[in-house]
């Protein structure tokens, strides 16, 4: 598919960006149903790391088998597939070059006792498997956030040398964050800033509430009115360069399809990218699934 004049002025504002890096992002930006348009929806399949399988799997058990998550994100024509080192290889050869891929090179689980990721892929795994991009979690306000930017800063340039691109998952959390604050306004947007900063190419953030934690910020929010999801979207890609950076959102926890199609349209309204949704699909029986994300690239291409 030829170059569409919107992702040619998305890749335009990737200055010093090698074009063998371009290419990776052109390849995961014209995929799919959204090809061309510049939004995104992206498969993230690495839950069985951080929740468990049983938690991941059980409710609906054909995603026990990595192929059926690489099948679904191509018969929903998605953008992109990211999952960790043994999903990947599980299918590399069936599906190759089917669907850009995105090697999540690190990952916890639900027994760790501190706020880290250990790093559990390479580069040289995500180019002899033909990825499109890593990516990796840094938890701001984590005690070991400082080594998580170190880690990515090697990756990320390690990456950038073979001409893979970064995606970066900012999550705030730590002893000095409450739960509403892992959501506030405020610490989504400086979460979003730092993986801009640290040199992401794609940045994913949850979407954030109205609330502002940090006393030394309100101020600069004071007097506007927040309480559209859209105005908080438009904020955090304001804070991601004044959106020269791909910024995409997290689809979270499992909620009701209405809710998902709600955060759809406020992303595409607030000028985000689109969505990096898992467990609200792949939970769903696959026909639900599959209708589910069709109605979604519907809302980003504004038929709906």
């Amino acid at each position: 598919m030829k170059m569409t004049a919107t992702v040619k002025a998305i890749l335009d504002k990737y200055e010093a960006t090698s074009s063998a890096v371009k290419a990776n992002l052109h390849r995961i930006l014209m995929q799919g149903h959204l090809g061309g348009t510049g939004k995104l929806v992206i498969l993230p399949v690495d839950q069985g790391f951080e929740h468990g399988p049983a938690r991941s799997f059980a409710i609906n058990p054909p995603a026990y088998d990595p192929h059926y998550h690489y099948q679904l994100a191509i018969d929903a024509g998605l953008s992109a597939y990211a999952a960790p080192l043994g999903m990947l290889e599980a299918g590399a050869d069936t599906f190759a070059g089917q669907i850009p891929t995105i090697l999540k090179v690190n990952s916890s689980n639900s027994w760790a006792t501190t706020i880290d990721q250990a790093v559990t892929g390479s580069v040289s795994d995500a180019l002899r498997l033909g990825c499109a991009a890593i990516g990796f979690t840094i938890y701001p306000g984590g005690d070991n956030v400082f080594e998580q930017m170190e880690e990515i800063r090697e990756l990320s340039e390690e990456a950038k040398s073979v001409g893979i691109a970064t995606v970066i998952w900012s999550y705030p959390r730590g002893p000095n964050l409450s739960k509403d604050a892992e959501l506030a306004l405020d610490v989504g947007a400086y979460a979003a800033h730092m993986a801009a900063l640290l040199g992401a190419h794609i940045i994913k953030v949850k979407l954030p509430t109205a609330h502002v934690e940090q006393k030394d910020a309100q101020k600069a929010y004071e007097g506007t009115d927040w309480s559209k999801q859209s105005d908080r979207v438009k904020h955090v890609v304001q804070s991601s360069f004044a959106g020269r950076r791909i910024v995409v959102f997290s689809g979270g926890a499992a909620k009701g399809s209405d809710a998902v199609y709600q955060d759809a349209r406020d992303i595409r309204d607030g000028g985000g990218n689109g969505s990096i949704i898992g467990r609200n699909t792949f939970q769903r029986p696959r026909a639900e699934a599959l209708e589910m994300l069709a109605k979604i690239v519907s809302i980003y291409k504004n038929e709906e």
